[in-house]
């Protein structure tokens, strides 16, 4: 059983102040260990507010590289048990690299076990099972104190619930593994369960393939365990050398980082969400008494101002498409094709000849009603307007770490993702007028992306909207 306190929670370019381990072989303790380490840099305020370990502490205490032999001989042969595992494994694994040294043994999240074995509660962070179970320490937030918790809740657990439930529970968690391809360099215990988004790499610093999930590690398995039946996955599998993620607060979050990543990356295995570099849209044009000749025009989205969707249909990915869709309705609405801009003959179209126009261009049908019955046909196109009066937030929490995410639009743009309410507050302080009473998204560089507009017509009718206020009152605006 391990637990770290460290400099932050970012095992690439944090460092690790402290080691506690206890080492239990057959339900029995054989060693305790723990130690202060100096982490070659400055500890920051609160991370000193929250364990009580300051520069000064560690100042003359050894670095990693003086202890981690000490710290592989306990960890050799024997299963690695930590609350929120992957943190603590993330950081030893990076201290390790740094040294060039591989670490190589199995992982068990004990959060992941109290919700196994209690799953009729909602919480499963340290400080919720001392509440639950009456714990108490006086070491809160430093290592060997968070260790003796778990200690006492693991002989809790067997008390109440018996050692084989234990350890059928356990080896549950810890099954699996046989599915994995054998160059996999990421141990598939240290990819969290919960809502994300993963990447698989090959030998390149490029991702072969990005996917999203509301339970990771499971998602990440099933591509293993479909190699044998799909060819792609068999292609992934042979490809595949380690794994990362970054985990969201909710399924929202997780499409929207999807998307993003594929469309920055350009996985070679991902065909979906790929960049549309020339969305564009049908513009019709408003009634005049001189008709006007087309009474379309295809105009990019990103030119495309706000105050004209209304009168903007469909989203294509290439003129080739919108031309091919146009055609279609004229042929299904007996439109005429030279009224629409899609032949540049003189006198009576073609189609009219042949009975499927009804004749504009050859005076049998007014130019107002060919007009309506172009504007019935494209309805069914048409963009949405967007339904508010700026900026909008959309928030999602995750009660097992109190993960927040902040997601704010505004003209079917996805302008950015806070997490708490005081980056909310900084970012609302930092909208000028004009920021805040104009389209933001579009006007801010921020480019129209197909997917986030589908993925909010799917979601802002189900979801529970705040709307950002543009007046000061919105520093006050709570999400």
């Amino acid at each position: 059983m391990l637990d770290l306190e460290t400099t932050g929670g970012q095992a690439a370019k944090d460092r690790i102040t402290e080691i506690a381990a206890v080492r239990v072989e057959a339900g029995v303790e054989v060693r305790r260990w723990s130690t202060l380490v100096n982490p070659g840099i400055s500890i920051p305020p609160f991370i000193q507010g929250l364990t009580g370990i300051s520069d000064g502490m560690v100042r003359n205490a050894p670095s990693f590289d003086e202890v981690y032999t000490a710290l592989l001989s306990l960890l050799d042969g024997a299963v690695l048990l930590a609350h929120n595992v992957r943190f603590d494994h993330g950081f030893i694994v990076h201290e390790l690299e740094r040294l060039g040294k591989k670490l190589n043994t199995k992982t068990l999240c004990t959060v992941r076990l109290s919700r196994k074995l209690y799953p009729a509660f909602k919480s499963h962070g340290l400080d919720a099972l001392m509440q639950r179970h009456q714990l108490q320490t006086q070491s809160r937030h430093r290592a060997m104190g968070d260790v003796e918790v778990i200690l006492e809740w693991l002989n809790i657990a067997q008390t109440e619930l018996g050692q084989p439930a234990i350890h059928q529970a356990a080896c549950e968690l810890l099954q699996g593994s046989a599915a994995l391809p054998p160059q996999l360099e990421t141990p598939l215990h240290d990819i969290p369960n919960g809502c994300g988004v993963y990447l698989f790499y090959g030998e390149s610093t490029l991702p072969i393939y990005i996917g999203k999930s509301i339970h990771l590690r499971q998602r990440v398995l099933s591509h293993f365990q479909a190699a044998g039946r799909v060819a792609k996955e068999m292609r992934i599998l042979q490809e595949i050398r380690r794994v990362e993620w970054q985990e969201t607060a909710g399924e929202l979050g997780a499409l929207l980082l999807e998307s993003r990543l594929v469309k920055s990356m350009k996985p070679i295995h991902n065909r979906r969400l790929r960049s549309e570099k020339q969305l564009c849209s049908w513009l019709l044009h408003p009634l005049t008494p001189a008709p006007r000749h087309p009474l379309v025009q295809l105009v990019q989205i990103d030119d495309l101002p706000p105050e004209q969707w209304e009168h903007s249909y469909g989203v294509y990915r290439s003129k080739r498409q919108a031309m091919e869709t146009l055609r279609d309705l004229a042929q299904q609405h007996q439109l005429c094709p030279q009224w629409l801009g899609l032949e540049s003959s003189k006198g009576p179209c073609f189609a009219s000849q042949m009975g499927h126009c009804k004749g504009v261009c050859a005076g049998r049908e007014t130019s107002a009603l060919h007009r309506i019955r172009l504007q019935i046909a494209l309805n069914e196109h048409r963009l949405k307007v967007w339904p508010y009066a700026g900026a909008i937030a959309l928030r999602e929490y995750r009660s097992d770490d109190d993960r927040t995410d902040i997601h704010l639009f505004n003209q079917w743009c996805h302008i950015t993702t806070l997490h708490d309410e005081a980056s909310l507050q900084t970012w609302l302080q930092a909208q000028t007028p004009t920021d805040q009473s104009t389209a933001m998204g579009l006007e801010k560089g921020l480019a129209f992306d197909l997917d986030t507009y589908r993925l909010l017509l799917k979601t802002l009718p189900r979801a529970t909207v705040v709307e950002l206020a543009s007046s000061s009152a919105s520093a006050s605006t709570h999400v």
